[in-house]
């Protein structure tokens, strides 16, 4: 038999019996996708991990405590052999057989009657590898597979179900790598791309040469596309019966005026889904070693946007409070204003030597972290010549991520610029 390849098929299982013997980590895997479709599992077993312990709490699982005996799969379409002990896994093997029920062998496939293949799923579509009993190399070909199906870089884009209308996807934090699965394939599904400066660049170069694509780049205090702009041309587009991404850095809803899109379009009878990306005020500052959180220092982080300074008559923030809070506050949009806002902190109660630190470019292969604290912000802000786009945290958690600096310890770290 070995010298046959196996007969693929595609079981439904659902509402069907099927038995799996054995309760260990095995087990542990291959349960959760028998319920995923739809089958209705028993598991014989002495023992059983804590996660399928759960599962028969929860009333997903019938247990049945104690050894296999062959009656346990009559009326069964489908077996799993997945005990640590060769003979037992046999005596499965031999009752399946006589009862004409496929099985799955964990220990010995040669002995088996069924191979469980490496599966996943995309958008209706089921890829099942079977590698001749090769299961990591089963799994690299179908991560391969399904990695092209979700990045839209196997099946062409006229194959797929697609409708018109906007689509917002958050870019995260500018890596391409920190970018979601399902913002990858937006961009590969698109008629038109409309990018900011702050999305992850290098995907543009990987859309497909008939999308169009238009930059409504802002720059910090210099050329900037007008929000009303951007939402006329994305409803326009979408109108024309285009699918439209609206490609943005960051997050579309932290301070990147994505709801304004959204109502837009919604004015205008557009579709419109959001697709959001990992929120840079959280995302950079763990990418650079920095919790917003910690225990024993931190039970807040407050994320503002400091592109107006205090006491500006348009600002929304209320600095005292701010200050009097004993949490993590992080800073966006904030280079500029920066000395403004550690003297407003400092006026409101915090201390002269709260620790701060300053992520430039995020992610990205220039990224740098300059410490500080709140009594030389400003100055060490000009003095390392930062720029936008940089994340500020200001607090303890600073110092836990760097205890060197705020302890009278020097600084190791090449890329950290120490405080004064």
């Amino acid at each position: 038999m070995d010298d046959f390849p196996p007969y693929p098929s595609g079981l439904r299982l659902a509402g069907r019996p099927v038995v799996v013997v054995g309760g260990g980590h095995v087990a542990q895997r291959r349960v959760p996708a028998l319920l995923a479709v739809g089958a209705v599992v028993t598991v014989v077993s002495p023992e059983v991990t804590p996660a399928l312990e759960g599962l028969v709490g929860s009333g997903e699982v019938t247990w049945v405590e104690r050894g296999f005996e062959e009656p346990d799969l009559d009326g069964a379409w489908y077996a799993i052999a997945a005990t640590d002990d060769t003979e037992a896994n046999e005596r499965v093997t031999v009752a399946a057989e006589e009862r004409r029920i496929f099985c799955v062998r964990a220990d010995d496939a040669t002995r088996a009657t069924a191979w469980t293949p490496a599966v996943g799923r995309h958008a209706g579509v089921t890829v099942a590898v079977l590698g001749n009993r090769e299961p990591r190399r089963s799994a690299a070909v179908r991560d391969e597979i399904l990695e092209g199906l979700r990045e839209g870089t196997i099946v062409a884009r006229h194959q797929r179900d697609r409708r018109a209308g906007v689509v917002l996807v958050g870019g995260g934090p500018g890596d391409p790598d920190l970018m979601s699965v399902a913002g990858r394939k937006a961009l590969m599904e698109a008629d038109v791309v409309v990018a900011d400066r702050l999305a992850p660049r290098e995907l543009l170069s990987e859309l497909p040469s008939d999308v169009e694509l238009i930059d409504v780049a802002k720059l910090p205090r210099g050329r900037s596309a007008q929000q009303e702009e951007i939402n006329r041309v994305i409803v326009e587009r979408a109108l024309e019966g285009k699918l439209v991404v609206r490609f943005k850095g960051g997050d579309n809803f932290v301070f990147g005026r994505g709801y304004e899109e959204v109502l837009a379009c919604r004015e205008a009878g557009v579709p419109v889904t959001v697709i959001p990306g990992l929120t840079s005020p959280v995302a950079v500052p763990a990418v650079a070693g920095i919790p917003v959180t910690h225990r024993g220092v931190a039970h807040e982080f407050t994320v503002i946007s400091g592109h107006l300074p205090p006491g500006h008559p348009e600002s929304l923030v209320n600095w005292g409070a701010v200050a009097g809070m004993s949490g993590t506050v992080v800073l966006m949009m904030a280079v500029h204003n920066a000395g403004a806002i550690a003297a407003a902190l400092v006026d409101g109660g915090r201390p002269l030597s709260t620790p701060v630190a300053v992520v430039c470019d995020g992610t990205m292969p220039g990224e740098r972290t300059v410490l500080s604290t709140l009594a030389s912000l400003g100055r060490d802000i000009e003095t390392e010549r930062v720029k936008a786009p940089a994340i500020i945290v200001v607090g303890g958690v600073v110092a836990v991520a760097h205890p060197q600096a705020f302890g009278g310890r020097a600084v190791s770290e090449a890329n950290v610029s120490r405080p004064d």
